[in-house]
């Protein structure tokens, strides 16, 4: 009685240094993962912001291209 309370997420008192280290370099180890996967999304965030921009001046010199053949055929036509 007195001592800390018991919660369902701490560690046992049981616990020895050896579980600990384990413990620990698991963590590492998911932390290393996971910094990787970032790097990935990232790189792939780039790469899709690239493509995205590329895309956009392509519609915007189709959409000059197409303005202008729409204007040149209605001089043509007199309108």
């Amino acid at each position: 009685e007195g001592g800390p309370p018991d919660h369902s997420y701490s560690l046992s008192s049981g616990t020895t240094s050896e579980e600990l280290l384990r413990k620990l370099n698991e963590q590492r180890d998911i932390i290393a993962l996971l910094e990787v996967k970032m790097k990935e999304m990232k790189g792939s965030i780039r790469r899709l912001r690239l493509s995205e921009a590329q895309l956009r001046e392509e519609i915007r010199v189709k959409d000059r291209l197409l303005h202008a053949a729409g204007a040149g055929n209605r001089k043509r036509h007199g309108l």
